[in-house]
């Protein structure tokens, strides 16, 4: 039977396109689901701000009446209109390895964004760089990293069928915690939490980080207006985000720099990377699942850098050494044999050469691919 794609049009729909993933990786032994009821609450405009702030269309493929596919397109107007780009995204792409399937769902995208405009289709990507970005394309091999792609091996090739190119890479660098680090770090380490006129910050529970989200997710407004597919939050997805969140940080792994104002100029969140509990749990926190996230929360072998900023007005000061060093050292505590930064893009070159300079490993690539829309 051919392939037909339509749109999810109801609440049944959205349940099928949000558990479609878990039917089509039945059996891939190096996937990791998502939280099941993060999802239902991410991918539900009524309670996810970037559906007010973006065009988009959730699609479903289906043969014979059942579903084999979905993906969704995204347009997301200020970010076209910030940097002068018509560029509409596909982003959430799932389906078996089967080339009709996965044609029908990346077409219905292109066709869409022509007719809004549109002169570039780039993906996967989401609403912007706090989603999942690229394909795996290198480190199978390795285990998963809680949110990033965590793919078959064929689905690249499905999407360079259909005309796709490079348009850019993304890659995770890992350091073994038990090499030693070069003596001038921790030089700079302890110069900079002895002689800075700032306050290091670091936490042993959930309580006292609240007052200090937002703060952060402002700060990461001011730093990473030049970071590929960054989009600035408003005040809405921020306190979206901080709500989704909260509940999830290890205040262990959260390090925090402030002026002796309180005002936050730099920050690092990390987390022990929980894949081992969310595959046993399936994705369900419920009736058992959460036992075995928190089991895994403090048995974990490697901890994630998940996101950090400094300040613009602040850089170049060792405060970037401060909160790598203490994420590590906070690692070593735990007990964990591995220190994995979160996706960073492969030309970035100062950070490369620091993750050289530390002895780190790069493990992962991720790509994210364009086509010019005729």
């Amino acid at each position: 039977m051919s392939v037909t794609v339509r749109s999810v049009t109801s609440a049944k729909d959205r349940n099928t396109f949000i558990y479609l993933p878990e039917a089509l990786h039945k059996g891939h032994k190096e996937w990791l689901p998502p939280i099941w009821s993060d999802e239902k609450k991410y991918f539900d405009p009524a309670i996810n701000p970037s559906f007010k702030t973006c065009d988009y269309r959730m699609l479903l493929a289906e043969r014979d009446g059942r579903p084999v596919g979905r993906i969704l397109g995204i347009i997301n107007r200020q970010y076209n209109e910030t940097l002068g780009v018509k560029n509409v995204r596909f982003g959430f792409l799932e389906c078996g390895n089967d080339p009709e399937v996965s044609h029908a769902l990346i077409a219905e995208v292109e066709a869409w964004g022509k007719q809004q405009g549109m002169t570039k289709c780039v993906g996967p990507f989401g609403f912007s760089d706090r989603d999942i970005q690229g394909l795996l394309i290198e480190g199978f091999q390795f285990e998963p990293v809680v949110d990033s792609a965590c793919n078959f091996e064929f689905m690249p090739d499905l999407v360079i069928r259909e005309g796709y190119e490079k348009e850019l890479d993304f890659v995770i660098y890992r350091y073994p915690l038990a090499k030693p680090l070069p003596e001038i770090y921790d030089r700079i380490y302890k110069r900079v939490i002895t002689k800075s006129p700032f306050r290091f910050l670091e936490f042993s529970s959930r309580k006292p980080l609240k007052r200090y989200i937002v703060p952060v997710l402002r700060l990461v407004n001011e730093s990473f207006k030049d970071i590929y597919g960054f989009v600035p939050m408003d005040e809405e997805e921020m306190f979206y985000l901080a709500k989704r969140y909260i509940t999830i940080i290890d205040p262990r792994f959260v390090k925090i720099i402030t002026t002796a104002e309180n005002q936050v100029i730099g920050f690092m969140v990390a987390m022990p990377n929980l894949y081992r509990g969310i595959q046993k749990a399936r994705g369900r926190l419920f009736p058992l699942g959460l036992f075995a996230i928190l089991h895994s929360m403090h048995h974990a072998e490697s901890i994630n850098t998940m996101l950090g900023a400094i300040h613009p007005d602040y850089q170049k000061r060792g405060l970037d050494i401060f909160l790598s060093l203490a994420t590590l050292y906070s690692a070593r505590d735990a007990g964990m044999k591995y220190m994995d930064t979160h996706v960073v893009m492969e030309d970035n070159l100062a950070m490369a050469d620091e993750f050289r300079r530390f002895g780190a490993d790069l493990i992962k690539k991720f790509r994210v691919y364009r086509k010019a829309l005729a």
